[in-house]
């Protein structure tokens, strides 16, 4: 089971594919926070909400200094028909081999209706403008969690 990161931990580096197999790494974010979301499966209807949530507000986010990164299990061929679907306008990143989920504590034992399994543990992880978390929120509910992120950010929209 991979460690949740805290505050004041340094995010782990990552380069990953996105919907149209272009690397992207956190690197290339140097210099602007990053809210990185982790969600278990695309065109699904609760990662569905939560996306179209983010697209929703990416302006608002932008205006404050925050880029969004969405990284899941689901290969770069359904995150574009995921984009495309949904008109999404976040960056989403294929992780299939739950390297970056592990690194970021968003992959382990979870529950559902009594029963535990593993997988992607729905999380969100802002990174400071020099590349050290400053939050890490986990098990946060796909709806409503980007209104509260704005609360808790103190990002207002225009």
């Amino acid at each position: 089971m991979s460690e949740r990161l805290q505050p004041g931990d340094t995010a782990p580096a990552f380069s990953l594919s996105d919907a149209d197999g272009n690397q992207v790494s956190l690197a290339d974010h140097l210099g602007r926070k990053v809210i990185v979301y982790f969600y278990p499966a695309a065109l699904t209807p609760g990662c569905t909400k939560q996306a179209c949530d983010f697209t929703d507000n990416l302006e608002v986010f932008a205006g404050a200094g925050y880029d969004v990164i969405g990284i899941s299990p689901d290969k770069p061929e359904k995150l574009g028909r995921f984009r495309e679907a949904e008109d999404l306008k976040v960056t989403l990143l294929s992780d299939p081999d739950h390297a970056v989920l592990e690194a970021y504590g968003a992959y382990g034992e979870k529950q559902n209706y009594g029963r535990t399994y593993v997988g992607v543990i729905r999380s969100t992880v802002v990174v400071d403008e020099q590349g050290k978390v400053e939050r890490a929120l986990y098990n946060v509910k796909a709806t409503g969690h980007v209104a509260k992120l704005l609360r808790d950010l103190k990002v207002e929209a225009a």
